[in-house]
């Protein structure tokens, strides 16, 4: 498997769906469920990439802890540092580097400025995709 990141962010657009650290964090919510996500990475105005904030982050860090969405920042409460691939990266490198870490969306980076972000459904379809182009079902 050869595929690079990099192609699968050009196949998914040029959507990069971020949100400033300053921002509150009901309106990181607000944010996800307009585009159905589960994360967004957390960017600086210049797209360089500071954390990334997921819904278990929401679940952790202020629904079991008491916390108010709309007086708690994003900055907060992201984490940090977020695991990146770079754009050279393969798929298979990609798939390897979440299942290890046990992540869901993975922010595809270069020189730490954001490109795009892959969802751990993003990768399996890639995965997924050349193993059904050639079976004969």
């Amino acid at each position: 498997m050869n595929t690079l990141v990099s192609e699968l962010v050009k196949r998914k657009g040029v959507e990069r769906w971020s949100i400033a650290p300053d921002e509150t964090v009901i309106q990181a919510l607000r944010e996800m469920a307009s585009r159905d996500c589960g994360a967004l990475v957390v960017a600086e105005e210049n797209d360089r990439v500071v954390g990334i904030f997921s819904e278990r982050d929401y679940a952790r860090k202020i629904v079991l802890l008491g916390r108010h969405s709309d007086e708690t920042l994003v900055g907060e409460i992201m984490t940090t540092p977020v695991i990146c691939a770079e754009e050279h990266w393969t798929v298979e490198e990609s798939l390897r580097t979440m299942m290890e870490h046990r992540i869901r969306h993975l922010p595809v980076v270069k020189d730490n400025i954001l490109l795009g972000v892959l969802s751990l459904r993003d990768v399996a379809a890639a995965v997924v995709e050349p193993v059904a182009a050639d079976s004969s079902i």
